[in-house]
């Protein structure tokens, strides 16, 4: 579209818990580890509390939980063979528990169709966010693909946010950030980006809505009709769309 009806000239859409439900897959590969390590198994539950500050943050995160809390300085000492085990389980798992979300097929064919690029910006590995996206069949929608390794900084920090716009060539100001948790909210605002949050991800499990987004969407097929109240940094709303 030559002259689309809003101010933005991309989206920057986030990977875990926004598009796909990886719990499973994280459970599974977490499980795997603490097999490798002789240490008892974490539950799904917690697992979702941890996500979504990278790999390093989940996995010393799950060694807390499991370690009794006398053996908590053991946690670095056991973290490279962790790491270790964590990232070869992950690449045997990974996609095989993950799901798409409903609506997020339909919701980024609406977002390329109202004339937006589109990017995929995670704080997970970018082998593995690019190698789940293909097995899932989200590939294609994307201009590029950035992982939590592919700057020196993740999100919250805004540099990603900033480097992504300047791979797309965007202005922060007009480049919409699409996400699930305060991770996304705070990284957008430090960079100067508009933020819609989805309500059914995980958001380390605390309530999403008090993560200080402009919009919440029940799913991503309401974005689109986003757009045009959505001007700038601030929206003059706090707008919830089912």
């Amino acid at each position: 579209m030559s002259n689309p009806p809003h101010p933005f000239q991309a989206a920057i859409v986030d990977l875990d818990g926004t598009m796909v439900d990886t719990l499973g897959d994280f459970e599974a590969a977490l499980n795997a580890m603490l097999d490798t390590l002789s240490l008892p198994h974490v539950d799904r539950p917690a697992v979702g509390t941890f996500v979504g500050k990278g790999s390093g943050h989940l996995i010393r995160r799950v060694l807390q939980t499991v370690l009794p809390a006398a053996d908590a300085g053991r946690i670095e000492s056991l973290f490279p063979s962790a790491w270790d085990a964590y990232q070869a389980a992950y690449d045997r798992i990974n996609g095989r528990h993950a799901h798409v979300f409903p609506g997020v097929a339909e919701g980024l064919a609406s977002l390329h169709a109202s004339g937006l690029r589109l990017a995929c910006l995670t704080n997970k590995p970018v082998g593995f966010a690019r190698q789940l996206l293909e097995i899932k069949g989200l590939a294609s929608c994307f201009e590029q693909v950035f992982g939590g390794d592919s700057f020196e900084r993740k999100k919250p920090d805004p540099l990603p946010l900033l480097k992504t716009c300047e791979a797309l060539g965007t202005e922060p100001a007009r480049t919409l950030m699409i996400g699930d948790s305060s991770n996304d909210a705070q990284a957008a605002r430090a960079a100067g980006c508009p933020v819609v949050l989805v309500t059914y991800g995980y958001n380390h499990g605390e309530p999403v809505r008090l993560a200080g987004a402009d919009a919440y969407v029940d799913s991503m097929t309401g974005i689109a009709a986003l757009l045009g109240k959505l001007t700038g940094r601030a929206a003059t709303s706090r707008a919830a769309v089912p």
